[in-house]
């Protein structure tokens, strides 16, 4: 048995590494998407291009401007005097914010009324949009405090003030890098996609070329034919996995807290479960373009509903309950708890135990109708 299972992963490897397109998608392919993940998949809002309309011009306007410009956040970009210019900066994307001083406002300080201040912000991201308030109202807070000290100080009086000592304190993400929490993620990613494609178009190619009948009435058993087809692609699908896990941690400096013999563990655990549904996905596709659209019919909704990049508990309740059929959810847990967390099996196993039932019933399911079909 165990001849036959070599001799057809011999096959199989040959097959692949033969074809440099196939060489491409296994080696390229993975250091493109961690390489955009990392440098373009950034929602570390650092640079915010703010357009100025200082009506008022006096000396209480340009030190409300100076708190914003000299932060590391607002960069002021362009300098209006009109609001159709305010209104054409932000219709045609060329600012995320701009910041209005209307006439008056150094008047009303000093004669202790309040003052407005307009912040126009680009809403068609919200998320960013209401990262840039906090960052104003931040700013804001700063200057009418240092307001109220200044004022104190010129009359003699001690300044006093009810005040908040927040301190907080970050784990696992200290610096509150995005990168951090995205590229571990690309392993789950890589690993999914590319178990389904490899696995479920390889065996429908042998369908297309005629080869799967050869294959059938060869001394192969069915079992060893599905161990000598999926096994080639559990390696490298852990070669993959290798290799993102090298340009995470050596060139985008990823923290990596954990057990590399439990990465691996997972990794092997998933792939039961990815390399069976891509042997199903094979068994209903009659070409290889039905396999790939089929790959990618199911790869979307599981990437969406894994939590990836979208939080679960911000979902509908209903669409939380279907998440929890998801694999790749428990997976991505896994990877980005021993990454960040450095935790262990003690805390994972849940997961763990998941996986590996998920892992069982699919490939179980999977292997039965392979075999019903080249019966």
């Amino acid at each position: 048995m165990f001849e036959r299972i070599k001799a057809i992963l011999i096959k199989e490897f040959k097959q692949v590494l033969r074809d440099p397109r196939m060489k491409t998608v296994i080696i390229i392919s993975p250091i493109i998407q961690i390489i955009i993940f990392g440098y373009a998949a950034n929602k570390d809002i650092d640079f915010i291009p703010t357009a100025i309309y200082d009506q008022d011009n006096t000396k209480e306007s340009r030190l409300l401007l100076d708190s914003f410009t000299y932060s590391k956040y607002f960069v002021p970009k362009y300098y209006i005097h009109s609001e159709g210019e305010e209104d054409r900066m932000l219709d045609k994307g060329l600012v995320s914010a701009v910041l209005r001083i209307d006439r008056g406002f150094g008047r009303n300080i000093k004669a202790g009324k309040d003052a407005n201040v307009q912040l126009a912000l680009d809403g068609s991201d919200s998320n960013t949009a209401m990262i840039i308030a906090g960052y104003a109202n931040t700013i804001i807070n700063t200057y009418q405090y240092n307001l109220l000290k200044s004022d104190a100080d010129t009359m003699g009086v001690q300044f006093s003030a009810p005040s908040v000592d927040l301190r907080d304190r970050a784990w696992f993400n200290e610096n509150l890098i995005s990168r951090n929490y995205y590229l571990p993620g690309v392993i789950a990613s890589i690993v999914t996609i590319m178990s389904l494609l490899l696995t479920s178009m390889a065996i429908v190619r042998e369908k297309e070329i005629g080869t799967m009948e050869q294959l059938i009435v060869s001394p192969l058993r069915p079992l060893e034919l599905i161990f000598g087809k999926l096994l080639p692609f559990g390696v490298i699908a852990l070669f993959q996995c290798a290799l993102i896990t090298t340009l995470g941690v050596l060139w985008f400096h990823i923290p990596f807290r954990g057990s590399l013999v439990l990465l691996v563990l997972a990794t092997c655990v998933y792939l039961f479960t990815a390399l069976g549904i891509g042997l199903f996905i094979s068994t209903i596709a009659s070409t290889q373009q039905e396999a790939m659209m089929s790959v990618f019919l199911f790869y979307m909704p599981t990437f969406l509903l894994s939590g990836f990049a979208y939080p679960i508990a911000n979902m509908p309740e209903v669409i939380q309950y279907f998440t929890l059929i998801n694999p790749m959810r428990y997976y991505l847990i896994i990877i980005r708890g021993i990454f960040l967390k450095g935790v262990g099996i003690d805390i994972l196993w849940t997961n763990f135990l998941v996986l590996l039932l998920f892992g069982i019933f699919v490939i179980t399911m999977s292997t039965l109708r392979f075999q019903k079909k080249i019966a």
